[in-house]
């Protein structure tokens, strides 16, 4: 499979190496002024590979195979394939979690709270314009487990969101952790697709993801073809469920969590972003935009009580009160990142809806299992 993907994309996958890591400015921060671009990418890319190699090998060996496969079809070394694997949560790790180039914003609905019954996940993909040519939809067929469609990036070997044959959905949020594993371990975007793999609720997915070795913060949305829905709160040491209300038919999330065992290991409410991070980002505290859209979402769905496919296309493409977007809106318009990919996923009918484009002029293309 990593050589299929590495293959026919290998003019992103490379295109992604030379361009995105030299015009990434969260990478470029972390350079010595003293070392030229090239050494210093060279020399993050060995890091890279030093860093999560030994992890994968003993625990993910097929994710591993699979990266290294994807490495020989684009005809770049696995080095450099491991660092466009790790370079979210490696940088998060250097810069003080104050350079993760992503917001993101997902809503689930089922039974009453859906015009079908049919449980349905819409998702807001928040991230950097820059990265928005890279992003693909593959079928992943492992042999022996369960196939699935997933969304993710050209270099990547695990995966942003997905559905399996199965029904069972998963969408990934960053958080802003302030835990890390010791050694490195897999991105959480890898222990997402081998759950994939394996797993045919959401049950499954939340006890299989919490026993795995991983790195880096999230907020999951998970739905299976049975109706469960669940908002997965995800650090490099420890987890937590939030399910639905009783009563309650719907959830929502960004990327702040909301248990206090999780809010132990997030970074502050007050924390600020430094001079370390992004310039556009310099002097705004950090969890400002979660919070808006966070309340923002609360409102909107308390006002519809019943919930169609384009019903949540609507909330998604919210502009806020005043119908003006910003980066405090559910579809993000900033400086920084912005609805680069909005997504919906019905895990009953194994449908998945996708459009590369802000929420608010998506147009979506359907895939079905």
């Amino acid at each position: 499979m990593g050589l299929a993907q590495g293959t026919t994309l290998q003019s992103k996958i490379r295109a992604a190496r030379q361009d995105v890591l030299s015009q990434l400015e969260a990478f470029r921060l972390q350079q010595p002024k003293y070392l030229p671009y090239r050494l210093y990418r060279w020399m993050a890319e060995h890091r890279a590979g030093e860093l999560v190699a030994r992890s994968l090998s003993r625990d993910y060996p097929a994710m591993m195979e699979r990266l290294h496969g994807l490495a020989q079809g684009a005809g770049l070394r696995p080095s450099t394939v491991y660092l466009l694997n790790v370079l979210e949560p490696l940088l998060s790790a250097a810069g003080d979690c104050t350079v993760c180039p992503a917001a993101c914003s997902a809503v689930a609905v089922r039974g009453k709270r859906s015009a079908t019954d049919e449980p349905i996940i819409a998702r807001n993909f928040d991230y950097l314009p820059l990265v928005q040519p890279y992003y693909v939809v593959r079928e992943s067929r492992p042999k022996g487990k369960l196939r699935a469609l997933e969304f993710t990036t050209a270099p990547l070997a695990g995966a942003v969101d997905g559905m399996n044959e199965a029904g069972l959905c998963i969408t990934y949020n960053y958080a802003f952790t302030i835990d890390a594993p010791a050694p490195a371990a897999a991105p959480i975007s890898m222990v997402i697709s081998e759950a994939l793999e394996r797993c045919r609720t959401v049950a499954e997915a939340v006890a299989w993801i919490a026993a795995r070795p991983r790195w880096g913060g999230g907020l999951l949305m998970l739905a299976d073809a049975s109706g469960d829905i669940a908002s997965f709160e995800l650090s490099s040491t420890r987890s937590e469920l939030r399910r639905p209300a009783p009563g309650e038919d719907a959830l929502f999330h960004t990327n702040a969590f909301s248990s206090p065992q999780m809010l132990a290991v997030q970074v502050p409410w007050e924390a600020v972003y430094t001079n370390r991070a992004p310039t556009a980002l310099r002097g705004r505290r950090l969890h400002e935009s979660s919070e808006a859209r966070d309340r923002r979402f609360q409102q909107l769905l308390g006002e519809m009580e019943v919930l169609a496919a384009d019903d949540l296309a609507r909330v998604m493409s919210d502009h806020g009160a005043s119908g003006t977007p910003t980066d405090l809106t559910p579809c993000v318009h900033g400086a920084y990142w912005q609805t680069t990919a909005s997504l919906q996923l019905f895990p009953r009918s194994r449908r998945m809806r996708v459009a590369y484009q802000n929420a608010c002029q998506a147009q979506y293309a359907e895939l079905a299992l």
